[in-house]
């Protein structure tokens, strides 16, 4: 098997970078060009469970981030992707389309257990391995002000779920059960265990 001192990121996630650097892992980005429509592939499909969705999604970006890496005539080395969704029983909470849309997800989240779920897909130039961390997440009941509050920072934006775990609101999440790095967007065992397999040096 080859071996590879630096991995293609495909994804704009700041959190993802930070991930990776504590773990020691070199990295580039492999961002979609300007007529990609990378938000299309998160559509969701009627009926589909949640974790259907999320190694799907996540499949789609790494097919796409390929393509990407052939097209522009890159050196090969393994290509990252990962998808992180909040389901509510079935239900998918995606990323909110506006601030009323924030303040009624963050409303439904309020005092109850949700699940967040990353899926972590590495191709190594010759098959493709992908794993799923399931985590747990616990809030405390939110009050109506401090939602307005979060919702006026900006913070749900660009977030399933309409937050973040490393944020202000972190201060109201009573437990969680499984995985910091997997709610947070990239899930540190799995991507470890992923990239050993796929040859890295770390």
């Amino acid at each position: 098997m080859a071996r590879h001192d630096f991995i293609y990121l495909a994804s704009q996630s700041p959190r993802r970078r930070q991930l990776l650097g504590q773990i020691g892992v070199r990295h580039e980005l492999l961002l979609a060009d300007a007529d990609e429509d990378a938000e299309a592939l998160e559509a969701t499909r009627a009926g589909e469970l949640p974790r259907a969705y999320v190694e799907r999604v996540t499949r789609a970006k790494l097919q796409a981030a390929r393509e990407r890496l052939r097209r522009r005539g890159l050196p090969l080395a393994p290509i990252l992707c990962a998808d992180t969704t909040v389901a509510l029983g079935r239900r998918i909470l995606g990323k909110p389309a506006d601030a009323a849309d924030a303040v009624a997800t963050l409303t439904a989240l309020s005092g109850r257990s949700h699940r967040v779920l990353t899926a972590v897909a590495v191709f190594d130039g010759r098959r493709t391995s992908l794993a799923v961390n399931d985590s747990h997440v616990k809030f405390a009941p939110l009050p109506r002000e401090v939602i307005t509050a979060y919702v006026d920072s900006g913070e749900p934006f660009g977030k399933a779920g309409a937050y973040a775990i490393q944020s202000s609101l972190a201060g109201w999440i009573e437990r969680i059960a499984g995985s910091y790095s997997g709610i947070m967007g990239l899930p540190l065992y799995e991507t470890t265990q992923l990239l050993r397999r796929a040859g890295l040096r770390v």
